[in-house]
């Protein structure tokens, strides 16, 4: 994954090549080139061009990572309060409790809104199990919230649900 520093170096490589063909277009109203405007186009997008890599130099695009969390699917998200993760059945309370602290910081953002005066948002992990052949039944295993006001508040409430891992089908060896 591209980091930050990755951008800003691309930006620097794009700053020059924009100047090079600002100084380009520049010589070719001088000279009175027949492709001058088409130059001043290029110029103008490899403005347009460092400007989005700047920006994206700016913005963090890591993940935060748990150890032992484990990799989810998110299932639901209404953008606002609520999101759904999906994980394997094979999963342990441990590593749930650190997968849904990890959902709990990627999912997190500045645009969600709030609605109805709620400032938390909840996240609740799911899996399928499958009782009988041909019925499969989702199996909410935990949920954690945390606030939507603000990213630095690290409280987070993380809620497991011991009885539902006893209906887990058990490894076979």
């Amino acid at each position: 994954m591209l980091t930050t520093a990755d951008f800003l170096q691309y930006t620097q490589w794009s700053g020059i090549a924009s100047l090079v063909l600002a100084a380009i277009a520049i010589l070719g109203f001088i000279l009175k080139w027949g492709i001058r405007f088409r130059l001043v186009g290029a110029a103008g997008f490899m403005l347009v061009m460092t400007t989005g890599l700047f920006a994206l130099s700016l913005a963090p695009l890591s993940r935060t990572v748990i150890p032992g969390a484990v990799k989810y699917s998110l299932v639901y998200d209404n953008g606002s309060t609520q999101a759904v993760i999906a994980i394997p059945p094979s999963i342990t309370p441990e590593k749930l409790e650190a997968t849904l602290r990890q959902a709990a910081s990627n999912l997190y953002s500045y645009g969600r809104s709030t609605s109805r005066g709620d400032n938390q948002l909840i996240i609740r992990s799911r899996t399928i199990i499958h009782p009988q052949p041909g019925l499969s039944v989702p199996l909410y295993l935990g949920e954690v919230k945390r606030s939507l006001t603000s990213r630095e508040k690290s409280e987070i409430a993380i809620e497991i649900y011991p009885e539902k891992f006893a209906l887990l089908p058990k490894p076979t060896a």
